[in-house]
């Protein structure tokens, strides 16, 4: 006889959240992915271009680990303007051993938005200056949110700016998170004036052409994209890359086929067999991160299988801690 749980949105709210917790279980993944024999095969992607959707499936197996998931992730992003979420989504927990479902985890995508904004706050902890104080959010949905309160795990964030297209939008994030975090936060009409200054910026939304130009860049700055996640996505000005003192890649391979890299290569900015370091690497202590207070870094964060089964690894085990979600028995 086996078992499985199935765990709602609002249970895994209750056991999991944004914190230094979610992010050293991101950054443990991200360090095996550098140091052992991890299975992880590309991103599957479906496109629904006529409803502007995509559904990524993500997965990967770590040696040693006694399960692993397989995550489904829409990303519909006209929705909004039907009052919807842009994104939601699913895991589903298996058995290393047997293959047997472990755990259904309905997150709605939850689990999802925790994991990259962790991430983000691993890349600024190992590329950002220490007394980062500054920083510059492009997009104004739930990814811009996150990603500013994981950023003030790591750094003593005390002002931030947010830029998005829809001006409104910027507003009232900006307002939110300024009364939810209890620091000074703006928007900016002016995508440039948004990023002067600032030393940490953050790029998290859908763009299929940049909207953050090379020659915007200062020494000292650290420079996370987080939404080009697909081959038609792009954040980035291309040069950008090659005026970066240090690019990093949560999966280079990954990067090389969807990311920021993907577009520099294409644009015969970078090589394509060029080498950088992956993330993992550095937060393992096998490559160099930042190594002084002018440069530039730029970390290209696409999202890996890994993180998704470190994740909900971590919700599984906290719910049978908690005796959290329903158990079925077959």
């Amino acid at each position: 006889m086996s078992s499985m749980i199935i765990l709602t949105e609002a249970d895994l709210r209750k056991i999991v959240s944004l914190d230094l917790d979610a992010v050293g279980c991101v950054e443990d993944a991200l360090k095996a992915l550098a140091t052992k024999s991890v299975s992880m095969p590309p991103i599957l992607r479906l496109d629904v271009p006529e409803h502007r959707g995509e559904v990524d499936v993500k997965t990967a197996y770590v040696p040693g680990i006694e399960s692993f998931a397989i995550k489904i992730s829409p990303g519909f992003f006209d929705n909004p303007k039907i009052g919807l979420p842009s994104t939601n989504g699913m895991m589903v927990l298996l058995s290393s051993r047997t293959g047997l479902v472990q755990a259904l985890l309905l997150d709605n995508g939850y689990l999802t938005d925790v994991r990259t904004a962790a991430a983000g706050a691993v890349a600024a902890k190992h590329l950002s200056r220490e007394d980062s104080k500054v920083a510059a959010v492009f997009g104004a949905g739930m990814q811009a949110k996150l990603q500013l309160e994981a950023l003030m795990l790591v750094r003593p964030i005390t002002s931030a700016r947010i830029w998005a297209r829809d001006g409104s939008k910027a507003e009232a994030t900006a307002a939110g998170l300024s009364a939810k975090l209890g620091i000074d936060v703006l928007a900016k009409a002016d995508a440039r004036e948004a990023m002067r200054g600032a030393d940490v910026i953050v790029t998290t939304t859908p763009a299929e052409t940049p909207i953050v130009s090379a020659g915007w860049l200062e020494p000292g700055q650290h420079l996370t994209a987080m939404g080009s996640d697909a081959e038609h996505k792009n954040e980035i000005d291309p040069v950008a890359i090659t005026q970066a003192d240090l690019y990093v890649a949560d999966s280079l391979k990954q990067t090389r086929r969807l990311g920021e890299l993907h577009h520099a290569i294409a644009a015969g900015t970078i090589a394509a067999t060029a080498e950088f370091p992956e993330l993992g690497q550095i937060a393992a202590g096998q490559r160099q991160g930042r190594s002084d207070a002018k440069q530039i870094t730029i970390a290209d964060l696409t999202g890996t299988g890994i993180q998704d089964t470190a994740i909900a690894t971590l919700a599984f085990a906290r719910a049978k801690a908690a005796n959290a979600g329903t158990t079925f028995e077959s």
